[in-house]
């Protein structure tokens, strides 16, 4: 048996982000942002469909419909933003628009706290996914980060008036909170990818 010193095997190099790189990961945050406005449109839509009309939800049908109003707005900027850099929207848009309608409706047809208990557990998974985007972000596209903080705070706008509602007062509220945050979550990692 050899006494010598063996010499350390050399550091593994860590691979270095190649050429497109950044428009690479350019398009995955704007293909995700664009799905999760696209579904929040359409939760806010179903919610709305529900509620309008029937006596005594005038209050929340507006609610709904104001919600919606505000991202529509952030949809149709990411609508543009995907046509000025040649971005395709995620392939599972059908999916989500069908997820999202069931979601929306579901939680309406359970009852006005239910859907704010929906509102306050997608906003608040949203209202992260845009902090990380925009602290990526601020050096890299700075005009983008900030639309994306001003994105961010009318999504906490959104919980936080889900809150006052009494969307911690839904049943079930903590099993449907965890499941409706999952879902976010999984959505969130298929659009950036598929």
């Amino acid at each position: 048996m050899s006494t010598e010193p063996t010499a350390a095997a050399p550091a593994p190099r860590l691979a270095r982000p190649g050429r497109g790189e950044g428009r690479r990961r350019m398009a995955e945050i704007l293909r995700v942002d664009h799905a999760g406005e696209y579904a929040a449109v359409q939760i806010y839509r179903a919610q709305r469909a529900v509620f309008e009309g029937r006596k005594g939800r005038d209050a929340i049908s507006a609610d709904m419909a104001e919600m919606e109003a505000q991202e529509q707005v952030h949809l149709s900027r990411f609508d543009a933003l995907l046509n000025d850099r040649q971005v395709r929207p995620t392939a599972m848009i059908p999916l989500w628009r069908l997820a999202a309608i069931g979601l929306g409706a579901g939680t309406a047809l359970i009852g006005e706290k239910a859907a704010h208990a929906c509102t306050e557990a997608v906003e608040s998974v949203i209202e992260e996914h845009y902090a990380d985007q925009v602290a990526e972000l601020t050096e890299r596209d700075p005009d983008l980060a900030a639309e994306l903080e001003r994105f961010r705070q009318e999504e906490l706008a959104h919980h936080d008036h889900a809150i006052a509602h009494g969307s911690r007062e839904a049943p079930a509220y903590r099993l449907l909170s965890a499941v409706i945050k999952a879902g976010c979550k999984a959505a969130i990692k298929i659009s950036e990818r598929v």
